[in-house]
């Protein structure tokens, strides 16, 4: 099975992507184990956190259920050296053909960024792993992805941006491969004070509303 169909499988039994990011490797730690106590198995720790190079290999040793990869990749030196320290998939905010192409040789899913149809199709056929609809807030949220899945089915799309709680069914219902959460997951108030539970709470809120999405 080549990386891009393991990881459409992959997103199909998990659904959400838990994305994390702090100027604090502590706290990204923390969110993570959060995310993960919850029941979420796919982690996104963004390249621009503290010392994600460290991090990342470090969660994958003390969640061998999870995996984690990275996101907000820009470039190629980003790239290859989130590979080197053993990310599982890498997100980047736009589509670069030498990225995709990197993911392909290093047989890294690679799920590009894309907006419009234009930008989602290129994506798609310069061999990203799956396409990330960002910010999909912006052009009406689940109605610009209803209007979108009929004419791109073929294409696996993860929404990202304004997804919550009480909306990522409905991305899901509406076509969506996947979501990715952050904010909404990781409530800055819940962060500021500590409040594990809280987070891992939500998590679980987050997973029992999916979870009729899952495949086996």
């Amino acid at each position: 099975m080549s990386a891009s169909s393991a990881w459409i499988s992959l997103l199909q039994q998990h659904r959400v992507i838990a994305v994390i990011r702090s100027d604090q490797a502590s706290l990204a730690r923390e969110m993570a184990l959060a995310a993960a106590a919850g029941g979420i198995k796919l982690l996104e720790i963004a390249w621009n956190t503290e010392r994600a190079d460290s991090l990342i290999p470090k969660l994958q040793q003390e969640l061998p259920d999870c995996k984690i990869g990275t996101g907000t990749i820009l470039n190629l030196d980003m790239a290859e050296r989130a590979i080197a320290c053993g990310c599982k998939f890498l997100f980047t905010p736009h589509f670069n053909q030498a990225l995709t192409q990197l993911g392909q040789q290093s047989n890294i899913p690679v799920v590009a960024g894309a907006l419009s149809p234009t930008e989602i199709v290129a994506a798609w056929q310069a061999g990203a792993a799956a396409v990330k609809v960002f910010p999909v807030n912006l052009l009406g949220g689940v109605h610009y992805l209803e209007t979108l899945q009929p004419v791109l089915p073929e294409i696996p799309l993860v929404p990202t941006g304004g997804i919550t709680l009480h909306n990522a069914a409905e991305y899901l219902a509406a076509g969506a491969l996947a979501v990715g959460i952050s904010r909404q997951l990781f409530a800055p108030e819940a962060i500021a004070t500590a409040d594990w539970t809280a987070i891992i709470a939500r998590s679980q809120q987050l997973i029992q509303r999916v979870q009729p999405y899952f495949l086996s």
